[in-house]
C-alpha cells in the first residue's frame, strides 16, 4: 500500500488552522509533521484535527517553537526529548513509531548569526541528534527524519548562493554538521527524486515579494534511511499554501512510499 507523509512549518498552528485542515482534506497524508506550532501542548487544537480524522501527538511551548505529529493511526509510544541530561526546555523534537516507521520530527534552531552564541547551539543540536540516533536506533530500520532543519545543503537550495554564502542557513559549518548527521544513514529524499531541481520551501516575509520573485531557500527536508529510500515513490514540494492569503513563510514537503503490510 502507498504510505504518504509530509512536513510543514506552519508558523503558528492556531493562526493557520483552517489552511492546515484544508491541506489535510485535499491531500490525506497518513502522517503530517508540524513545526513552530507556537502554543502550549494543552492549547493545541487537537479536537479539530480529531474531527478531521487525525490523532495529535504534541510537544508545545508558550509562544515559541513547538512540534506535533498528526497521524491517521495513532501511536502509543512517543519520545519528546533527547534524554541525554542536557537542557531540553525548548520544544523542538518529537518522535513516534507509525505504521512500522519511526517518524522523527525536529525544528532545528535557526542560529541567528555565525558570531552569535546561538550558532554554536545550532551546531551542537545536530551533534545531539546524531548521538541520539546512535543510541536509540539503527540505520537499517525504516526511519524518517523530517522538519525544518534550517539548513540549505547546497548551492541549488538557495536563490543566490554567491551572495548568501556564509550566512546562517548556508554556512560551511552548518553544511558540515548536517552532513555528519546525514552520514548516520540518511538520504535526502527530495534530491533523490529531483537531483537538479531548484525548488524552495521557505520564502522570508522580510524580503519584499520574496515568494513572487522566488527568492527562497530549501530548508525543510525529508531524510530517510535506506529501507525507505528504496521504498520511496516520490518526494515533492506543494507551493500552493505559500501563495494563499496570510500564509506561513514555509510550504509543505511530502513523500510517498510503497510499504508492505498497510
Amino acid at each position: 500500500m502507498v504510505w504518504k507523509m509530509a512536513t510543514f512549518n506552519v508558523n503558528g498552528v492556531r493562526a493557520r488552522l483552517a489552511a492546515v485542515l484544508e491541506w489535510l482534506q485535499d491531500n490525506r497524508p497518513d502522517v503530517l509533521c508540524l513545526q513552530e506550532i507556537k502554543c502550549r501542548t494543552e492549547e493545541f487544537p487537537a479536537d479539530a484535527f480529531q474531527s478531521a480524522g487525525y490523532a495529535a501527538h504534541v510537544r508545545g511551548q508558550k509562544s515559541f517553537h513547538g512540534v506535533a505529529i498528526l497521524a491517521r493511526r495513532p501511536s502509543t509510544k512517543v519520545l519528546n526529548s533527547f534524554d541525554d541530561g542536557d537542557n531540553d526546555e525548548e520544544a523542538r523534537l518529537i518522535a513516534t513509531r507509525l505504521d512500522g516507521v519511526w517518524v522523527v520530527n525536529s525544528y532545528v534552531p535557526q542560529g541567528r548569526d555565525p558570531d552569535h552564541p546561538a550558532f554554536q547551539i545550532k551546531l551542537e543540536y545536530f551533534a545531539r541528534i546524531h548521538r541520539w540516533l546512535n543510541n536509540r536506533f539503527d540505520p537499517s530500520t525504516p526511519l524518517v527524519w523530517t522538519g525544518d532543519l534550517n539548513v540549505a545543503p547546497a548551492p541549488l537550495d538557495v536563490y543566490d548562493p554567491k551572495r548568501l554564502a556564509g550566512q546562517v542557513g548556508f554556512h560551511p559549518a552548518e553544511h558540515a554538521a548536517l552532513a555528519d548527521t546525514m552520514a548516520w544513514g540518511f538520504t535526502d529524499l527530495f534530491r533523490k527524486h529531483h537531483p537538479q531541481d531548484k525548488q524552495f520551501t521557505f520564502w522570508d516575509y522580510r524580503l519584499p515579494k520574496s515568494f513572487q520573485r522566488n527568492l527562497g531557500w530549501r530548508i525543510d527536508h525529508i531524510m530517510v534511511t535506506e529501507p525507505l529510500a528504496r521504498a520511496s515513490i516520490e518526494c515533492a514540494v506543494d507551493m500552493d499554501p505559500r501563495g494563499r492569503d496570510k500564509p506561513s513563510d514555509h510550504t509543505p514537503v511530502w513523500a510517498t512510499f510503497e510499504l508492505p503490510g498497510l
